[in-house]
């Protein structure tokens, strides 16, 4: 793999890790006005097992096959890379009244700006690796 795809890669894991972060809080402010506080042990369970969160489930995934393609036993080809870039380009395309992950992630960047500022810097690290390709 070429320097500047990696180097894409590393910053995408990054900014998917902030706004997977910045997510689980909407999520888990949604919990617990419902359910009352939960514990950071409480919340991982939640996040694994809970139906409100397992649309968050994608944006892990990603990260998961980031790390995967960054420390696998076998180096990764340039062809893995784009094409991981491309499904989370295609992943974080929000939709009003969509289904799954895009209405609820509308819905979230319409809620809260801290997820518009992840969402951003996601993006800007999509177009910095799609001019690097």
């Amino acid at each position: 793999m070429q320097e500047p795809t990696l180097r894409s890669l590393v910053d995408l894991r990054k900014a998917l890790l902030h706004l997977h972060k910045v997510l689980l809080e909407i999520e888990r402010i949604d919990y617990e006005q419902v359910h009352g506080r939960v514990s950071a042990g409480e919340l991982l369970k939640l996040l694994i097992q809970h139906q409100q969160f397992a649309w968050l489930h994608a944006v892990s995934e990603i990260v998961v096959r980031i790390d995967e393609l960054l420390d696998g036993e076998e180096e990764a080809t340039e062809e893995q890379a784009r094409l991981l870039l491309a499904e989370t380009r295609s992943l974080l395309v929000p939709a009003e009244g969509g289904k799954a992950f895009a209405g609820k992630y509308y819905l979230a960047l319409q809620r809260d700006p801290s997820t518009v500022l992840a969402h951003r810097t996601v993006s800007m690290v999509l177009a910095a690796g799609a001019r690097d390709a």
